[in-house]
């Protein structure tokens, strides 16, 4: 998929969280009609493997509840923080785990013969991809020293 305007990169960060960005862009991007089938697909809490969920689960927020605090506008950082209130809180060492998992996610773990699928899948089996993070990024266009 090439590369959506206003969707970041997963690796991006907003305040200590690696995903969360890319989240509300999503949330952004799918209010306003722009977000292709293909990510509309993978939004919210309905699969819990995908990373909207383990996001949502780690924050310890409803994703209904963090769409209409989105769309009710702000920045990051004042979504963020809004996060941070009313969900769990989450020490600096707990969001350097969060951030460690999900950068290498699919590497040597149980997710490994999906990312292994999904690269046969998008062509890009052989390019030195190890995670879902790179696999993300491959398939947007951005090189993978973004990590």
């Amino acid at each position: 998929m090439p590369l959506l305007p206003g969707l970041r990169s997963p690796y991006a960060k907003v305040g200590r969280l690696v995903y969360v960005g890319r989240m509300l862009d999503k949330i952004r991007l799918h209010a306003a009609g722009a977000l292709p089938p293909d990510y509309a697909a993978n939004l919210g809490e309905t699969n819990p493997r995908l990373f909207d969920g383990r996001c949502c689960r780690f924050l310890g927020i409803a994703y209904p509840e963090l769409v209409t605090r989105t769309l009710a506008g702000g920045t990051d950082e004042e979504i963020l923080a809004w996060i941070h209130a009313r969900g769990t809180p989450r020490s600096d060492e707990e969001c350097t785990v969060w951030n460690g998992f999900m950068t290498k996610l699919g590497w040597r773990d149980e997710v490994s013969d999906r990312l292994k699928s999904r690269l046969t899948e998008y062509g890009l089996a052989g390019r030195g991809i190890e995670t879902f993070f790179d696999l993300i990024e491959a398939d947007e266009g951005r090189p993978l020293s973004a990590g």
